[in-house]
């Protein structure tokens, strides 16, 4: 892993973590949509390395922006609750798999997901 080996990569990756930021905060992704490609692109940080270093950003941003979403009464508890406990078995299960894919299959299935998200919220 090549990360922060350069004096330039440290303001990439401050600028790949504000925006990360903002755009969880505005329409509640960030973590893998922003992170791994500017990992693996900007930085070139292995494909594996980016996915757990996605994961770990998530927790802290999505907190901070949960926080302001329940503030203005916009976190339903039992949808919430349901969703994460059953995302946490999901999340597990996904993990373990992704231990077993290469780096290029990892990135397929990765950019297909990306494909598909994008185009069905482009034609709803």
């Amino acid at each position: 892993m090549q990360i922060l080996a350069g004096k330039h990569q440290l303001p990439v990756l401050l600028i790949i973590g504000l925006i990360t930021g903002l755009i969880n905060g505005l329409i509640g992704i960030g973590g893998g949509t922003i992170v791994i490609p500017a990992l693996v692109f900007l930085l070139r940080v292995a494909q594996h390395q980016a996915h757990g270093t996605s994961l770990a950003v998530i927790l802290p941003t999505s907190i901070t922006s949960a926080a302001v979403y329940w503030y203005h009464g916009y976190l339903p508890w039992t949808v919430t609750i349901t969703v994460a406990l059953t995302g946490m078995v999901g999340a597990y299960l996904g993990a373990k798999l992704m231990a077993r894919l290469s780096p290029r299959h990892l990135r397929l299935i990765f950019g297909g997901f990306m494909i598909l998200a994008g185009g069905r919220m482009l034609w709803q």
